[in-house]
């Protein structure tokens, strides 16, 4: 494997460019866990909010109310459950990223289980799926 290295105009480019990225974004400025609805909410500087169902979240299903409380800012965009060991980036749950691909794969709805394999076949021997609604009326 090839040793690179770089010049110190390199590194210095490379930090200005990333600085100008955070910069570009909005900081989020709270980060705290609704009970009554489940979620953990991000507060932004600019008075934007963001919302996802703490529960949907790897390693987070069977948390406690207080253990989801627990939650932190970490660094410019990072949350942190210190007591679970658990953290994420805001950018990538804002991306839809809940945990790992195979925990992404078992818990959106890409099973390719038996039952659906054989639920589409019979689809498709009747035509396939149904127009919807709204694609009768035009």
């Amino acid at each position: 494997m090839a040793d690179f290295e770089f010049s110190d105009a390199e590194r210095e480019a490379a930090a200005r460019r990333a600085q100008a990225e955070v910069a570009s974004r909005p900081a989020p400025e709270s980060v705290r866990y609704d009970r009554a609805s489940g979620r953990i909410i991000v507060e932004f500087e600019n008075g934007s909010a963001f919302m996802v169902p703490a529960r949907s979240l790897q390693d987070l299903e069977d948390a406690s109310d207080d253990d989801l409380a627990a939650v932190e800012l970490l660094g410019a965009y990072g949350l942190h459950w210190e007591k679970l060991d658990v953290d994420f980036t805001i950018p990538g749950l804002m991306a839809g990223i809940f945990g790992t691909a195979r925990y992404m794969q078992q818990k959106g709805g890409r099973s390719r289980s038996p039952a659906k394999t054989a639920a589409a076949r019979e689809n498709g021997k009747k035509g396939g799926r149904p127009p919807k609604v709204s694609d009768q009326t035009r």
